[in-house]
């Protein structure tokens, strides 16, 4: 299901593209906190690349996309004679239409962007990454015993889909499985009734599973942090290259202040994005945007793009690629360096 939103207009730019080169926030203290004091005008008016320009960008609806989009969304981020649109579907149809190129910039899995890499960059800002933490396997508590062998063959395991990074990593760390394909939100229902073994949760999940009655049997964000210490990334902001470079850095420079705008407006940006939250308290809701909405979001920083090839070398040495790709990060022009 495709849902549509357009971005409200703001009453009047406050500011010019030119006069918005604002200064990154420290490495300490609250981010939120810090967003306050680098957003001082409410709205931001950053320059576009063509006059009147139709730019479709693309997300899922959840929580933590909802809140990185927040200032598009709602008017306090607007690009200047650019028209945008916006698209919400669930990461894996996202990754199947960005094989298509569909949109100018959406949001993937960091394992479809291989299949992709030909004719979208990546963009430094706005990926989701773990810092420890990640998708989890869940059980039903009398199974867990079943999965204490480093042998999960044979086993079925509800997947979010054939694309995501979730597969990828349980692929490296636990092979031979069987994947059943789910709609993620579903997993925790497969889970509960039997239909498979264990289940790959995503999103809120990550947080809800005990509440619901499950066992945790793997963390891939603390399996991928003992392998390789570095950060995990999940998703990826991306661009479509017929853009041009500098239509790139300019939608880069808009989601960077999308997010900063969210940060100086925490309040009201969790609220907007608890409507994705599928019944999520604001507890849950905000400490999950709070895991996945972070410094790394603002800046992958060359640890992230570190990570980011180190997984793709992973999954060519397995087998689950049959090249890695070569590609470029585009970087906001104000970025957190």
């Amino acid at each position: 299901m495709t849902n549509t939103i357009k971005s409200k207009s703001p009453r009047s730019p406050l500011c010019q593209r030119g006069e918005n080169r604002r200064k990154p926030p420290s490495k300490s203290g609250d981010i939120f906190q810090r967003g306050k004091e680098q957003v001082k005008s409410k709205v931001f008016f950053l320059g576009g690349v063509a006059p009147k320009k139709k730019i479709t960008i693309a997300h899922s609806p959840d929580p933590d996309d909802a809140f990185m989009f927040y200032g598009l969304v709602h008017g306090g981020v607007t690009p200047k004679n650019w028209v945008v649109r916006h698209v919400l579907k669930d990461i894996q149809s996202l990754n199947r239409d960005a094989r298509k190129g569909l949109y100018h910039v959406t949001a993937v899995s960091a394992a479809a962007f291989p299949s992709i890499a030909d004719n979208y960059w990546v963009m430094a800002v706005g990926s989701s990454i773990g810092r420890g933490y990640g998708p989890l396997v869940i059980c039903q508590k009398e199974r867990k015993k079943d999965f204490f062998r480093s042998d999960w063959s044979g086993f079925r395991i509800a997947t979010p889909g054939p694309e995501t990074t979730a597969l990828l990593l349980l692929r490296l760390a636990r092979p031979g499985f069987v994947p059943v394909h789910t709609a993620f939100d579903k997993i925790p229902q497969a889970v509960r009734e039997g239909r498979v073994d264990a289940g790959l949760v995503i999103h809120e999940s990550q947080l809800t599973w005990a509440q619901e009655g499950f066992s945790k049997i793997l963390d891939l964000g603390k399996w991928w942090d003992g392998e390789t210490h570095l950060p995990l990334p999940l998703g990826l902001d991306v661009v479509r290259k017929d853009v041009g470079w500098a239509g790139a850095v300019h939608m880069a420079n808009l989601l960077d202040a999308s997010v900063r705008y969210a940060y100086a407006h925490k309040k009201e940006a969790v609220s907007y994005a608890l409507k994705y939250g599928r019944g999520i308290d604001r507890k849950i809701g905000e400490k999950f945007v709070q895991m996945y909405v972070n410094e790394d979001t603002l800046h992958m920083g060359q640890k992230g793009e570190d990570a980011l090839r180190l997984l793709f070398k992973m999954a060519l040495e397995k087998k689950w690629l049959s090249k890695t790709p070569r590609f470029s990060v585009v970087h906001p022009d104000f970025a957190i360096k």
